[in-house]
């Protein structure tokens, strides 16, 4: 198992669609006894929620976000933890909205600040 989410800070690698979470979006990871949570905000998102479990490297979570045009958006997500060469933590997600339709694939991977 990969190590422990709790404290690290991730964005994504790639902008999503507008209004979604993009590279300037940052996700404050928790972890406690196989469970995570995490709190994000940035780009198009005012705040966003998530919570989830973790088993082994995979992660079942919802989330839950405001947008800067004041609408509100949920859905489902599972990630893969993998660990990069340089020891950062990468997350291989696949998510659907459960409030609108649609779905897809993204990647966030560990922030170390300079």
């Amino acid at each position: 198992m990969a190590r422990s989410l709790d404290g690290l800070v991730l964005a994504p690698v790639a902008d999503q669609a507008p209004g979604q979470v993009g590279t300037r979006t940052r996700f404050a990871y928790h972890e406690e006894d196989g469970v995570i949570w995490a709190e994000y905000a940035g780009g198009d998102v005012v705040r966003g929620r998530l919570v989830g479990t973790r088993a082994g490297d995979l992660l079942d979570f919802r989330y839950v976000q405001l947008k800067r045009d004041g609408g509100t958006s949920s859905g489902h997500c599972v990630s893969r933890v993998v660990e990069l060469p340089d020891g950062r933590a990468r997350l291989e997600e696949t998510w659907e909205w459960e409030s609108r339709e649609g779905s897809g694939t993204s990647v966030v991977e560990e922030v170390r600040e300079a």
